[in-house]
């Protein structure tokens, strides 16, 4: 998630959501977050790139 959309209004809908989710809801979200934007390791992405030479 990026940090523009986290600025983003929430719809009504996701309000309520937010009101009803367990106490442990937000930190998994934020762990979530931080695992997202975490770079990609050098090993996996040389991976990705041998697949994506050997399906063309």
């Amino acid at each position: 998630m990026t940090k523009d959309k986290a600025k983003r209004p929430m719809r009504p809908a996701q309000r309520e959501a937010k009101r009803t989710q367990p106490e442990w809801a937000e930190g998994l979200r934020q762990l979530y977050d931080s695992v997202l934007n975490e770079p990609l390791p050098g090993s996996f992405a040389d991976l990705l790139s041998k697949l994506d030479e050997s399906s063309k």
